[in-house]
């Protein structure tokens, strides 16, 4: 990592270490999170750009604040718990083309908890202004050390949280308009098992070549015996970053009718460039070795570095566009819906890319050149849509029954990875809410489930960067096909207070 001066970013980072625990990549479009409220859980987020129920509006379009009266606080929290393994079948080839042995990986994501805090103040009948704390963005995949895709994928972590200061204003005559600025942290891991089986097999087939050919024992000028080595196969590369992004929401909200009203945000696109360090173990070392009728040729010298390196991952956060609609279709039925669009085509790669130019350690030993990443990952993601539908029915003065669906789009189309194995979901949602009238105290509670409309099938190459649908031919056959088993449930909590 990165040192950080900033006392800001310190502080924020502290409290993401000490409040997020991101999950797997399957709850919302692309390493967007759905679980923010529970109390818009209830309804699967249905309408929540035009249902400001309680603070959480902070989030969901900040126009909603103006319809808050006085000091409002919500908090609480989700706990997801995602299954997502490879099926039986799964397999993969190295450099050489020979069969990596190794299991399915297991189950790559663990429960994970995700807390949030939201608060209104009502400065005046036309000014609101807001404050939210949430993980707006987060992923995590941790496959088990022998995983038969180990090239391609070990741990993958992006873990964010956002801070968000708001402003709502509203005309008095039904229309507000409201102001969110994300001030975002993030730190992202990624790690993999490196495959130097294409170096020492083509140091292997060259010896046998040599030693037919020349009449002294090639050792004799210089290059060394791969018989006498053992387990010079794979190393490990390690790669940590972090940065701070901010972007904005800008939210409407009008009342078409006492019975009816709308709401629109919009979220602008940012960029996060996680800075920090990449780590690869056990790079075999080469010497150029004068061959006699041959000439100057490059062989492993039988020993191993680690090296290090300063490096950059860039990270797209696309924009996005929700609309939502409350109808009260009569006392104690309310009908919701929405839909939201986001442009996931920003992200098109994955790049590790050096701080230090073609000198750092790792692009000196690995001959990387020019502005080539270290490491390149195809993405080339879709834009998405988002469609939800949800109601309300209030029993009594006291308790509320919520019910949701949604259908989420998957951004990952053709180049599905082990790192996000991905498809498109149902998400279905029940909730419930009691409410003390007098006191002001208000609790609910949501449970979801997700359903997938098919299984993530990964089949795995390694691009070149300058063509990223062309197969690296240094990376010779190395290959990783499965299938994933997905499905997740989640449950949240939220605790709500007017003053």
């Amino acid at each position: 990592m990165h040192k950080n001066t900033n006392a800001l970013v310190k502080a924020i980072r502290l409290a993401t270490l000490a409040v997020i625990a991101a999950p797997a990549s399957v709850l919302a479009g692309g390493f967007s999170l759905n679980e923010q409220s529970a109390s818009q859980m209830g309804v699967a987020n249905a309408g929540a750009a035009a249902n400001p129920e309680n603070a959480t509006t902070v989030l969901f379009n900040p126009a909603g604040m103006s319809q808050l009266s006085g000091t409002n606080i919500s908090f609480g929290a989700a706990v997801l718990d995602i299954d997502a393994e490879a099926k039986s079948g799964a397999k993969a080839v190295n450099q050489l083309g020979g069969d990596v042995e190794g299991s399915r990986g297991g189950d790559i994501a663990d429960p994970a908890v995700l807390p949030n805090f939201y608060l209104t103040h009502e400065i005046n009948d036309s000014i609101d202004v807001g404050f939210g704390i949430h993980a707006p963005y987060g992923l995590a995949a941790d496959y088990e050390n022998d995983f038969v895709g180990r090239y391609f994928a070990d741990k993958t972590e992006l873990t964010a949280i956002a801070f968000t200061p708001s402003i709502a204003i509203n005309n008095g005559k039904g229309l507000s308009m409201g102001l969110g600025l994300n001030i975002m942290y993030a730190e992202g891991r990624l790690t993999k098992y490196q495959d130097y089986s294409g170096i020492y097999g083509r140091w292997q087939a060259g010896y046998s070549q040599l030693e037919a050919g020349l009449p002294v024992p090639p050792t004799a000028v210089g290059v060394p015996d791969p018989s006498s080595i053992d387990g010079f196969d794979q190393g490990y590369a390690d790669i940590e970053g972090d940065d701070v992004a901010i972007n904005f929401r800008i939210g409407f909200l009008y009342e078409l009718s006492d019975r009816t009203q709308i709401g629109l945000t919009a979220q602008t696109p940012t960029r996060f460039d996680l800075e920090g360090d990449a780590e690869v173990s056990k790079i075999p070392d080469t010497a150029v070795v004068t061959i006699p009728g041959v000439g100057e040729q490059v062989f492993p010298t039988g020993e191993q570095t680690n090296q290090s390196e300063k490096v950059k991952v860039p990270l797209e956060i696309p924009e996005s566009i929700s609309v939502g609609i409350r109808h009260q279709l009569a006392d104690s039925i309310t009908l919701l819906a929405g839909a939201t669009y986001a442009r996931w085509s920003r992200f098109e790669e994955l790049d590790i890319n050096s701080r230090e130019g073609a000198t750092g350690d790792i692009s000196s030993a690995t001959g990387r050149t020019g502005d080539t990443p270290i490491t390149h990952i195809t993405e080339k993601w879709k834009n998405t849509w988002q469609f939800n539908v949800g109601g309300i029915w209030q029993a009594s003065p006291a308790w509320a029954f919520k019910a949701g669906y949604a259908f989420d789009e998957s951004p990952v189309d053709q180049y599905v990875t082990a790192r996000i194995p991905s498809e498109d979901r149902h998400w279905l949602t029940l909730g419930t809410q009691w409410k003390d009238v007098q006191s002001g105290w208000t609790v609910d509670v949501a449970v979801g489930t997700l359903i997938f409309a098919d299984d993530a099938k990964v089949d795995e190459f390694q691009y070149l960067h300058d063509a990223p649908s062309t197969v690296d031919p240094n990376s010779g056959a190395s290959n990783y096909q499965a299938e994933y088993e997905l499905s997740a449930w989640s449950a949240a909590f939220e605790v709500s207070k007017a003053f």
